[in-house]
């Protein structure tokens, strides 16, 4: 069994982000309030030049990169930049917060368990390629489910099928709506994505193949 032990100084953490950045701002005020500690963001890259979470790294004195497939002329440049970028700031740990592109296989072989994502359900249910956002949600409710969540889980090839770190639930009303639905979920992403970051700076998660133990 593999213990993912943060490196000498702690985690230090590359978010990518293609929105907005709310579970980015969360897990920064996680790490003033002293919630996530042996941590930083040191990083914070978008595909997408006007996303809110590289307003807010640049608010933040957080060095702020805007890295896009178009910019390149092949994958492999692209992939390349991408990596250089993450290993120039001294990066550590890659953390998805609404990034919406697939990562290049080298890329997650090179920072193997050294990647997780939060999914707004509870895995393995509502996950695969094209669910996402507020399609998830839609889903769920049409499904007449009593209950979804978020899962915080390991990034491999596959989309949403590393394995789980940790889940919590909250239950869906037969009144709510894909965005009543999304408004649950998004709170509850927002204390769980921290809680598992802590977890990795202090050395509790440990993995073998798809079997994760989290030390108490």
């Amino acid at each position: 069994m593999n213990e993912i032990k943060s490196a000498s100084g702690g985690l230090r953490i590359a978010v990518l982000a293609s929105g907005r950045g709310s579970n980015l701002r969360a897990i920064v005020d996680a790490l003033h309030a002293g919630i996530i500690s042996n941590a930083q963001v040191s990083l914070v890259l978008s595909n997408n030049s006007s996303s809110g979470a590289l307003e807010f790294a640049r608010q933040q004195n957080i060095p702020a990169v805007h890295l896009n497939r178009l910019q390149f002329t092949t994958d492999v440049e692209f992939t390349t930049a991408m990596t250089q970028t993450i290993r120039e700031h001294n990066c550590n740990f890659i953390v998805l917060a609404g990034y919406m592109k697939k990562l290049d296989p080298t890329i997650i072989s090179s920072f193997k368990n050294r990647i997780i994502n939060i999914h707004p359900a509870l895995l393995p249910a509502y996950g695969g390629k094209g669910m996402y956002g507020m399609r998830v949600h839609e889903a769920v409710i049409a499904s007449r489910d009593s209950v979804s969540g978020a899962t915080v889980h390991f990034v491999d090839e596959e989309y949403d099928r590393g394995p789980v770190v940790l889940q919590e639930r909250v239950d869906v009303s037969p009144a709510d709506t894909p965005e009543s639905l999304a408004e649950k979920v998004l709170k509850i992403e927002h204390t769980l994505y921290p809680k598992a970051i802590n977890l990795f700076a202090q050395g509790k998660v440990h993995v073998n193949g798809q079997h994760v133990v989290i030390e108490s």
